[in-house]
C-alpha cells in the first residue's frame, strides 16, 4: 500500500512563495512518475508539474518559470517550489504517483493566493 501526504499549503499574498511537499510511504519502486495536480472550484483537475524517477520534468505553460518540481529519492519526497504566486494559482493541490500501471493520490493541500 502506497500513501502520499501533502503539506506546505496555506494563505499567501500575490507575488509570494510557498513550497509544497509530498512524502511517500510504502512500496515505492525504482521506476515511477510523480506529479502535482491542482483543482480550483468549478474547474477540472489539471497537471501542474511532473517528475520521473529518471529526473525528467514537465510543467504546465501557466507555471513555467515560476514553479519548480524536485525530488529527494532518499526521503521519498517530492517538492513543488512555487514563486511569484498569482490569485489564479488558488486551488487544492494534489500529489500523484504512478508506478507499475497503478496510480495513487494524496488528500490534497489548499493553496490560497489573496491580498
Amino acid at each position: 500500500q502506497v500513501q502520499l501526504v501533502e503539506s506546505g499549503g496555506g494563505l499567501v499574498q500575490p507575488g509570494g512563495s510557498l513550497r509544497l511537499s509530498c512524502a511517500a510511504s510504502g512500496s515505492i519502486f525504482r521506476f515511477y512518475v510523480m506529479g502535482w495536480y491542482r483543482q480550483a472550484p468549478g474547474k477540472q483537475r489539471e497537471l501542474v508539474a511532473g517528475i520521473s524517477s529518471g529526473g525528467g520534468t514537465n510543467y504546465a505553460e501557466s507555471v513555467k518559470g515560476r514553479f519548480t518540481i524536485s525530488g529527494d529519492n532518499a526521503k521519498k519526497t517530492v517538492y513543488l517550489q512555487m514563486n511569484s504566486l498569482k490569485p489564479e494559482d488558488t486551488a487544492v493541490y494534489y500529489c500523484n504517483l504512478e508506478q507499475t500501471g497503478r496510480g495513487y493520490w494524496g488528500q490534497g493541500t489548499q493553496v490560497t493566493v489573496s491580498s
